[in-house]
């Protein structure tokens, strides 16, 4: 199976060449896949990251099918693997699957056709992944002992368990902050006042309600109170430190109004980085270099 489902078996040099590839063509070096056809095939609900990709598809000139789970034979009981199939024998170049199963792929090893995973579960976001270490590159221009604070719903992220891994991987130092109920242990735990005072990117979070098997045992505003990034907070970051979110954001729970757009805010930079990081997936993927 083809396609890129995680970034766990990507070298440290593959990941960089991807990100290379992304800078080059946000510099203007084009491709053209004219007569390719590709479909976004979303179970879950999606803005960014859907027509991210479809705007990455037809910058590169190929024709996006845009799947609707609603109003297909899913609601029948057809199975994804006979779904992913179907759109196989159409005679499709790929598919972008974002899915509420973690590791969904493992049911489409038998898929010859290139996967690109736009999210499974809490497990895996790989374009989410290289789109922020695009941003952060091109921010400080290395990886190596930069310092990193995800702070917020670690348990409930696929951003943050894939983030984690690459960039320690990458040589950055990786930790974590938020209320203990969200903290499963994947990385050192640090104190969100000392974070924001000590390292280089912070990196919030949002509360997905949609996820909890029960209900969060802050309130909302007690939560804002002693997690969100307000001004206050900024304020005490470090000269060149930044700030960074993989939105939706819940504005005024995790990160205040006044700071989703501010000097350090690099949010909609990392959706700009977004459209292509994907070209670049896509592109190496069609020419068989990933």
């Amino acid at each position: 199976m083809r396609g890129l489902l995680t970034l766990h078996d990507l070298s440290v040099n593959k990941i960089q060449e991807i990100i290379n590839y992304a800078l080059k063509l946000k510099g203007g070096f084009s491709k053209n896949y004219v007569g390719k056809k590709m479909a976004t095939l979303f179970f879950e609900n999606s803005t960014r990251t859907q027509y991210s990709f479809q705007t990455a598809m037809l910058n590169l000139g190929i024709d996006v099918i845009s799947f609707n789970a609603k109003a297909s034979s899913v609601q029948k009981g057809e199975t994804l693997y006979d779904t992913v199939r179907t759109f196989e024998a159409l005679g499709l170049d790929g598919v972008v699957i974002r899915h509420s199963v973690d590791n969904y792929f493992a049911e489409l090893e038998n898929i010859k056709m290139p996967i690109f995973n736009g999210g499974d579960g809490a497990s895996n976001h790989p374009t989410q992944c290289l789109l922020d270490l695009m941003t952060i590159y091109e921010e400080f221009g290395h990886f190596e002992g930069l310092k990193v604070c995800m702070i917020g719903d670690i348990s409930h992220s696929r951003v943050a368990h894939g983030n984690i891994d690459v960039m320690t991987r990458l040589g950055m130092d990786v930790y974590i902050a938020g209320p203990e109920e969200f903290n499963d242990g994947s990385a050192k735990h640090l104190d969100f006042d000392e974070a924001i005072k000590t390292c280089d990117v912070i990196m919030m979070l949002r509360v997905q309600f949609e996820r909890h098997q029960a209900k969060m045992q802050l309130t909302e505003k007690e939560y804002f109170n002693r997690y969100g990034l307000n001004m206050d907070r900024v304020l005490k970051m470090k000269d060149k430190a930044i700030i960074m979110h993989p939105a939706p954001v819940n504005r005024n729970i995790e990160i205040a109004d006044d700071v989703v757009e501010c000097q350090k805010s690099r949010i909609y930079k990392q959706m700009t980085n977004g459209v292509y990081v994907r070209m670049a997936v896509i592109s190496m993927v069609l020419d068989g270099e990933l």
